[in-house]
């Protein structure tokens, strides 16, 4: 028995199927976890002593590598003044210009310790902003184990195939409205009939929780012409997105600025951070300042918020997208042409540096289409990539990530690696 074997086998004993974030448990691919000793660049090396390049990257906050000296150093320096104060600290202000200058939506911030935490009060937000109950959510996309936002759920709730939640009451739900992604005429059917009911519309402005699927042209520019016709407000969930593509997130590549953005991962520098921000207007009705509470004893802390600077810092003042997209862009059709060589049915979606292999003829632009395809056979390629020293999302319904800790070396290695998985796929199908 291995190290991670034996881990997983006394963490099931203490923890909920061993893990404390289901997708972690290996349930979608099959097997039992390995478990992380560290990290460095763009590596993990599990507690055997296995070293593997990591796509993985903390589910996408490692933009620049894990353990980057400078974050480190910054976090090292913030734990030294004390870990938490439950009172202001310089450092929030810091965080928050950098986060306002950077945003093309967000004139005012206001931190919390996660993205579900970020979603679930940014719409908490939109409702007392407009008065309104309902919202409009896509099929497949993911905000976080709030109630409301559980219903046909994309991540970890695809994964493990739960359609929504025991636990989570039927009214609860009542007032969340469904449609497609991608489906602009289905979005327009909703405001048809409830109109002015609808608080907001919240969508992954390039979703990554049915894996990678971008916006059709006019999608996200529709969401924006409706509810501002309707007086509701449009959030973009940019808690994956955010500062991933460019610093201005989704909304600064694609043009389009919402009313409230959620932001997380990359915010935190690898500690746990959330954030909800957007128009004065709006985030003035905020407790304190308005009637609307949330509150959080560790929102702001300290070395979240020094870790955030630090790497805010890092994206403004380094060559980091451009390399990223080029390194991203050589592994997307460097698998295209592995799968073409193998004979194997494969789509690649890409956007930036996030990425996503489908096992299906594709396009997958939904979650209808996403689920289409073969997860079966996704499982058969995680595991032989990982035998080989690759590390790839433990599900078909999640996305990869580059880092700029990734090099050229790094991707050719993978494609040579892909290119043995997908032989050993094909031989079995035949």
């Amino acid at each position: 028995m291995t190290r991670s074997e034996a881990l997983f086998d006394r963490a099931c004993q203490l923890l909920p199927g061993g893990v404390n974030s289901p997708v972690r448990a290996f349930k979608a691919v099959g097997g039992s976890p390995i478990f992380i000793d560290h990290a460095k660049g763009a590596r993990v090396f599990d507690v055997d002593g296995h070293g593997y390049i990591d796509y993985l990257g903390s589910w996408g906050p490692m933009i620049l590598g894990h353990a980057h000296p400078s974050v480190v150093e910054a976090i090292r320096q913030a734990a030294e003044r004390g870990t938490s104060y439950g009172a202001p600290c310089p450092a929030e202000v810091e965080l928050a210009e950098r986060v306002v200058r950077a945003m093309p939506s967000i004139e005012r911030v206001r931190f919390v310790s996660s993205g579900t935490e970020a979603t679930m009060s940014a719409l908490r937000l939109a409702r007392g902003f407009t008065g309104r109950d309902k919202i409009v959510k896509f099929e497949g996309c993911y905000h976080g184990h709030a109630d409301a936002l559980l219903a046909a759920a994309g991540s970890g709730v695809a994964t493990l195939a739960i359609p929504g939640s025991p636990g989570v009451p039927a009214g609860t739900v009542a007032d969340t409205l469904l449609a497609p992604y991608n489906d602009g005429p289905a979005v327009s059917a909703l405001f048809d009939r409830h109109d002015r009911e609808i608080a907001a519309v919240i969508v992954e402005p390039i979703a990554g929780n049915m894996g990678c699927v971008a916006p059709l042209p006019g999608f996200l520019a529709h969401l924006r012409s409706l509810t501002h016709s309707a007086g509701a407000l449009l959030i973009f969930d940019e808690v994956i997105t955010g500062f991933r593509l460019e610093l201005g997130g989704a909304q600064g590549l694609l043009g389009i600025t919402p009313d409230l953005t959620c932001l997380g991962k990359i915010l935190g520098g690898g500690l746990p951070v959330g954030a909800y921000g957007g128009r004065a207007d709006v985030m003035a009705q905020v407790a304190p300042e308005g009637p609307i509470y949330q509150a959080g004893t560790l929102s702001g802390n300290p070395l979240a918020m020094a870790a955030g600077c630090a790497m805010l810092d890092l994206l403004v003042g380094e060559d980091v997208y451009g390399p990223i997209e080029a390194l991203a862009a050589r592994l997307e059709s460097g698998l295209r042409e592995a799968a073409a060589v193998a004979r194997v049915t494969l789509c690649v979606n890409r956007v930036g540096s996030m990425l996503t292999a489908f096992f299906c003829a594709g396009p997958v632009v939904d979650f209808a289409t996403a689920r289409a395809s073969d997860t079966t056979r996704y499982a058969r390629f995680f595991h032989a990539m990982l035998r080989r020293g690759v590390y790839l999302p433990p599900a078909q319904f999640e996305v990869a990530f580059v880092s700029a800790a990734h090099s050229q070396a790094d991707i050719d290695t993978t494609l040579a690696i892909a290119r043995e998985a997908l032989s050993e796929i094909a031989a079995i199908q035949r």
